[in-house]
């Protein structure tokens, strides 16, 4: 049973997502609220394991819900009128976005997703590692469009002053967010942390050569980047792949 919260000032729209919701036999809503500040009081006092929230709200819109809401454990989708108004997700946990009019189609499709990440994190015996899902949906910025990209899309993050720049199949897009945050985030058994700057899916690396400074090693990505590995991070890398076990 998925647990959900409506959250929009418009009473209409409220009713139209709870109707929606009520052909679900596995859907309970547990509250609805009008703005941000009642949502966060509601997650004070039931639990919670999906939440739908508008962006355009008075009081607290939706963004500064999902900031302030940010350490709770239920997967975010914003539903806005405006495909433009979309948000660099990431920082903001979002797992999906939905345009109103919310078709019923794309409403399945969303629920579906959460359906399986939760089974995944029903059937893992490590309910305290906070790991973000392989497919897990990003909302990323590329030009003036925004795309959900999945963390098994993404190769590399790349620490860039306050910024992280995230390369993935759909290209290059940045997130303002520190790489340390990032790298919480992530299976250690699937991303590498190359260095200080750069955090690296191990299985997108097409190999590994000795590096320039001495002891160092640098390595191949799939997609033609080269990046150095700091010598901390050496004997590391070279336990991943047994470079030392021949």
């Amino acid at each position: 049973m998925l647990k959900v919260l409506i959250v929009d000032d418009e009473y209409l729209a409220r009713l139209e997502l709870t109707r929606l919701l009520s052909k679900y036999a596995d859907i309970e809503i547990v509250g609805e609220a009008e703005d941000g500040h009642q949502a966060l009081e509601l997650l004070k006092k039931t639990s919670v394991d999906l939440v739908f929230v508008d962006i355009q709200m008075p009081e607290m819109d939706g963004l500064e819900f999902a900031k302030q809401a940010e350490s709770q454990q239920f997967q975010l989708v914003f539903c806005t009128a405006f495909s433009e108004h979309a948000v660099d997700a990431f920082e903001l946990n979002a797992f999906d976005y939905i345009v109103k009019p919310i078709m019923p189609e794309r409403l399945e499709a969303v629920l579906n997703k959460v359906r399986l990440v939760q089974e995944t994190y029903d059937e893992s015996e490590q309910d305290d590692i906070q790991c973000l899902p392989d497919n897990h949906g990003l909302l990323l910025k590329f030009g003036s469009d925004y795309k959900i990209v999945r963390i098994n899309e993404i190769s590399r993050f790349e620490s860039l002053g306050n910024h992280v720049a995230v390369y993935s199949d759909s290209g290059k897009s940045y997130l303002h967010i520190s790489l340390s945050k990032v790298e919480k985030k992530l299976d250690p058994a699937v991303f590498f942390k190359a260095s200080r700057s750069d955090i690296v899916r191990v299985d997108q690396i097409d190999k590994i050569e000795e590096g320039m400074a001495s002891g160092s090693l640098q390595v191949h990505m799939n997609n033609g980047q080269e990046i150095d590995v700091s010598r901390r991070q050496v004997q590391l890398l070279r336990k991943i792949f047994s470079i030392d076990s021949f």
